[in-house]
């Protein structure tokens, strides 16, 4: 007797168990709770934009994990995030992942940032050719001195904020050809950790994404612009006039003529139209784009306007 209803107790839970999983609301474009990656880099412009989705969406709650670009990336192959922010697509290797799951996803180009060089405000050397920053970032340039010999300043430190980080990537790819980075090079935890230390030592020069500085409104970050100067960069080394140097202005990222653009990707493993895909669109969107472009960035989806000014 003890046996049978131990047997019929056993599919009761079974099916329990399976009606309460029926039951679980699913999330849509507008409601539910999820989680997503965030490269750091792109902290400040996430936050305002969750803020925004947020007061439109009562129902809606998504949780940001910010994290190094190479984290984010195994968060959404191993579903832990359903959405990542970062600056480039999915690799081959990937998107052949994705297919053995029989998952399609969809990548979406939002914004165009570019990465910031940052000095000392003792450092009085803040215009660089594309050639001299490989130099130093190579560690073939090894002290202020070989740039300019009447510099107070000695050996280069050169910091970034993560080994994993797509800024790290992105200068390994731009200008060390995959390979890793020399001893003069090294990670601290995020971009904000970086712009402290440049601010405490001034042979260092690092490598931030841009939005952490380029949103002149923001308080924290007129705070850091008062403690750090950012570099302007030339494609030639024939530059020799202060026009020949650009700074990542909105104006020059969207022309192109800053030397360190890139594209900002929000990729989606979402099967159906769930919050992820209702996020995606309203980063896409007007108000998602106005947001961008308040921040400093370049929106991807919506026209922007360029006035000369002499």
């Amino acid at each position: 007797m003890k046996i049978e209803i131990a047997i019929l107790f056993v599919p009761l839970l079974i099916f329990s168990a399976c009606n309460e999983t029926a039951s679980k609301p699913l999330d849509t474009p507008t409601q539910g709770a999820i989680s997503i990656g965030v490269d750091d880099s792109y902290a400040p412009i996430m936050e305002a934009e969750l803020y925004a989705f947020h007061s439109f969406y009562k129902y809606a709650k998504i949780t940001a994990r910010y994290k190094p670009e190479g984290d984010a990336v195994k968060d959404l192959l191993n579903d832990s995030v359903r959405l990542v922010l970062m600056n480039r697509e999915l690799t081959a290797a990937e998107l052949s992942y994705f297919d053995r799951l029989h998952l399609h996803p969809k990548t979406l180009k939002i914004a165009y940032d570019a990465v910031a060089l940052i000095v000392h405000p003792d450092n009085l050397d803040t215009m660089l050719t594309m050639s001299q920053l490989k130099r130093i970032v190579s560690a073939d340039i090894t002290s202020w001195k070989q740039l300019n010999v009447a510099s107070k300043l000695g050996d280069i430190t050169v910091v970034f904020d993560n080994k994993n980080s797509g800024n790290a990537r992105y200068i390994q790819e731009k200008l060390l050809e995959k390979k890793p980075f020399p001893k003069n090079c090294f990670a601290a935890k995020s971009n904000a950790e970086v712009l402290h230390y440049v601010a405490d030592h001034k042979e260092a020069i690092g490598i931030i994404g841009v939005n952490w500085i380029s949103d002149k409104d923001d308080t924290l970050m007129r705070g850091f612009l008062k403690k750090i100067k950012v570099v302007s960069l030339a494609s030639s080394d024939a530059a020799i006039l202060p026009d020949d140097y650009y700074q990542p202005y909105q104006a020059y990222i969207q022309q192109g003529t800053y030397a360190l653009c890139r594209s900002v990707y929000l990729v989606s493993r979402e099967a159906r139209a769930g919050l992820g895909t209702g996020f995606a669109a309203f980063v896409a969107g007007d108000k998602g784009q106005r947001i961008i472009l308040k921040s400093g960035l370049v929106p991807a989806t919506a026209p922007i306007r360029i006035i000369n000014l002499k």
